[in-house]
């Protein structure tokens, strides 16, 4: 099965390189889509292999407008495609240990392989600890995920209105409707940032929280509050959960917690409305609403 890479990058430095290397690795060519905006410095600009295509977007287009980017572009060949981060360099059997699963079930649209925190230990998803080898999920992280061509062509372009937040969720949420299974090889790690990412004490329990700029969490809380509204499922109930659980990690242990709580609750009811909230779009963006 022939794969292409699709990296996604924004102000990459240079570990994009090893990103690159390792993808080619397993990969027959990598698409670079770059949401670095002009004047800006981007490694990207010193990539120089020819399988490797890099697409200067001229704006930061979020995640999914650099992702349809780079869909956009793939060789007709490519059977799969690998998507990454610009900070997720694979280990050398991660691809063809994913590529196992589709070749074996053709009901598989999605595989994905289990997040692991190299700076804690440890892997960012509990259930994978204590569930099956290969387990259905509703939905993966983008980076690391293994995308069957005819799957991706049948759920479409990846949601520009959510920007960064969700779209891995919300494009495997929609391959599931379409009959196709998303599932996470829990032996397969790929090591992986979620950023800063610092644990905190509260009362015997050692608490890890994410301190994002303020930006991100109202995409965070807007995002799920939409796929929850939509999917009206068992899902929407966990989705409601860690919402819960965000927003009180963020008013404990967020230092910034007065502009970062109300960006939250914007999210939250903007997402009920199906509204954004221009203000918490980051400098330069382009945004593109449904």
């Amino acid at each position: 099965m022939k794969a292409t890479a699709v990296v996604t990058a924004y102000h990459p430095d240079d570990r994009l390189a090893a990103v690159v290397e390792s993808a080619l690795k397993s990969c027959e060519t990598v698409i670079v889509s770059d949401n670095t905006p002009p004047g800006s410095t981007s490694a990207a600009a010193g990539l120089s292999d020819p399988r490797v295509t890099v697409l200067t977007n001229g704006s930061n287009r979020g995640l999914a407008g650099a992702l349809n980017a780079a869909v956009a572009q793939l060789p007709a060949d490519t059977d799969t495609v690998l998507f990454l981060d610009q900070d997720s360099v694979l280990p050398a059997e991660l691809v063809p240990s994913l590529a196992v699963h589709l070749e074996a079930d053709s009901r598989i649209g999605v595989v994905a392989p289990t997040p692991w925190d190299a700076e804690h230990g440890g892997s960012y998803e509990k259930a994978a600890a204590t569930g099956p080898t290969l387990a259905d999920r509703d939905g993966v992280m983008t980076s690391g995920m293994l995308v069957r061509r005819a799957c991706l062509d049948a759920v479409g372009p990846f949601r520009e209105d959510f920007f960064v937040d969700w779209v891995d969720f919300d494009f495997c949420m929609r391959a599931r409707a379409k009959g196709y299974r998303v599932v996470q090889d829990t032996t397969v790690r790929l090591p992986h940032s979620l950023g800063d990412r610092r644990e905190h004490r509260l009362g015997p329990w050692t608490v890890h929280v994410l301190h994002y700029p303020v930006w991100r969490h109202y995409w965070v809380a807007r995002n799920s509050t939409v796929l929850a509204r939509e999917q009206r499922n068992a899902w929407s109930l966990s989705a409601a959960l860690y919402l819960a659980r965000w927003t009180f990690n963020t008013a404990v242990f967020e230092p910034r917690r007065r502009t970062h709580v109300p960006a939250l609750l914007r999210g939250f009811a903007d997402g009920l409305t199906g509204r954004f909230s221009a203000k918490y779009l980051p400098a330069g963006a382009q945004y593109s609403a449904r």
